[in-house]
Parts: structure tokens; sequence; C-alpha cells
């Protein structure tokens, strides 16, 4: 049985900072990976100067972005699929999402879409982000609502009966790959390592502040010899991460010793599994539909 996974993400580049190493452990398994990209990211800002100097950051940012994310999904080898809704910015406080914009339309009629790709694709899992979109950005909180919509619906042949057959995905979770126990982990290891590291003080910072943050990861995935993989994919993406990003603050070497993991939030199943997992498949395999 062809396993098959779907992740939704709200812009292009999320996939690469949000999973990319699990993308590339499950396709090396011999799974299919659907990613998609709710909007273009047209809206987002140019973080690497080095780019902002090249005319057609300014001029077409989002055929820029466009061509980074088929740079990013030929460098993991994931399919992918564009949703079409327009990037919603992140307004100042108080301020309304634009007129058209993803965050902006209903999520119910915003779900069609993505239901029609699920029930095309026929995922056995889904990963997303949690309620609060992982942070809040409005279209990353209107990601997670179209998606827990298609997890609710795309298996209900009397929702969206114009959008395909119904599919029922198996396995619903959310990304928790930037948890405080992974950086926790992974200071306390650099502290043992390399008591003289600079880097140190930038993580004390990071450390305490995730210190504070709850744990609910419930799935860890082994995925470290792919991270040099997931750090290729995220440069694909310059417009959005600059060379001296902080996402490459962290030594792979490092990260493989001290916490070769990516994480996730089991949010909802269709089949048994168990309290904690190492596979986010588990319990489908065996059942072999």
């Amino acid at each position: 049985m062809a396993l098959r996974l779907i992740a939704v993400h709200a812009h292009p580049d999320d996939e690469s900072s949000k999973g990319a190493a699990t993308y590339a452990h499950y396709l090396d398994r011999g799974a299919e990976v659907l990613i998609v990209s709710c909007t273009g990211g047209e809206r987002g800002d140019v973080l690497n100067e080095l780019v902002a100097r090249d005319p057609k950051s300014r001029r077409d940012l989002a055929g820029l972005r466009r061509a980074e994310m088929e740079h990013a999904r030929d460098i993991v080898g994931f399919q992918h699929r564009w949703l079409g809704y327009e990037d919603s910015g992140l307004p100042a406080e108080g301020e309304a999402v634009p007129p058209g914009s993803f965050a902006a339309i209903p999520a119910e009629i915003s779900a069609e879409a993505l239901v029609r790709l699920v029930r095309e694709f026929r995922p056995h899992v889904m990963i997303t982000y949690n309620e609060q979109g992982g942070y809040p950005h409005p279209d990353h909180i209107r990601c997670h609502e179209i998606s827990k919509l298609a997890w609710d619906l795309s298996g209900d042949a009397e929702s969206y009966p114009e959008a395909g057959e119904p599919w029922a995905i198996k396995k619903l979770y959310y990304e928790s790959i930037f948890n405080p126990e992974r950086v926790s982990r992974i200071f306390e290891t650099l502290r043992e390592k390399d008591p003289g590291s600079p880097l140190l003080v930038q993580f004390s910072e990071l450390a305490e502040r995730f210190a504070r943050r709850p744990s609910d990861a419930t799935a860890r995935v082994e995925v470290g010899r792919f991270f040099e993989r997931r750090d290729e994919a995220l440069r694909a993406h310059a417009s959005q991460v600059p060379p001296d990003s902080p996402f490459f603050f962290w030594p792979n070497d490092l990260q493989r010793e001290a916490w070769p993991f990516e994480d996730y939030r089991l949010a909802a199943s269709r089949v048994a599994t168990s309290e904690f997992e190492a596979d986010l498949f588990q319990g489908i395999e065996e059942e072999g539909s």
C-alpha cells in the first residue's frame, strides 16, 4: 500500500522551515508527499538584502516566490500544489486584512479547494498548524481552520458534493518542531560540548523564552540525516531566508546529537495508535487500506 501524506502551509517557505526533513524522510521510505501552499506569499517582505537588490523582488515578488518554491520542491522531491489564495499580509493591530485575501474569505468557502485536493490525492496523514496557527499570522490561523474543515468533511459525501469522491483522512497532526524540549536539549548539549561557544549567548535567551511555552508533542520522527536537505530547501527561499538566518545558528552535527527529530502533536485519529509515536503512519500500515 502506498502511504500518502499531505502538509498544508500558509506561504511558500513554511514547508521548508516546518517539516522539510520529515517530508524527505517519508519520501525516502517510499511514501508520497504533497505540499499545499494556501497563498503565494505576495505580501511578504524581502528579508535578504542581496535579493532585495534584484529589481525582480520589487517588480514581481509573487513570481520570484513561485520560482523559489519550485526550487525547494525539486530539492526535497515532494509534489506541490497552490491553493490559489492571496497573501493577507500581517496587518497592524486593529487593522483589517485586505479584502479578497485568504484570511478575509470565509473558511467554509476556502476549504472547498482543499477538500478537492484531499479527495484527489487521498492522503492517510495530514499535517498543518495548531489552533494559533503556530504563530498568530492571519493566514496561518486560516490555514489551520480550513485544514480542520477538510479533516472533518472530506469523507462526508454530503459536504462539497462537487469536489470529488469522499475520502476520510486517517490521522491529523499539528507541527510542533520548535518546542521547549528541543531548544533546551540543544542548548545543554552545546554548553557541555563547547562551553566557550559564542552561540551560547544567543541560545540562552532563546532557551529561556521557549522554556515558558508548553510542550505538547506526541510524535517524534527521527530525521537527522535529512537536516542538510532541509537547510538546502530553506536556502532556496532566498527572499525570505538570508544567509545569516537564525535557522542556521545550530550546527547540524550538534542537532543530530542532541535532537535528531521533528515533532508533532496528534490532534485527531480515526485509527488506533499509542500515546507517543515515532512514526506518523503508525496504525495505518497495519490497517492495510
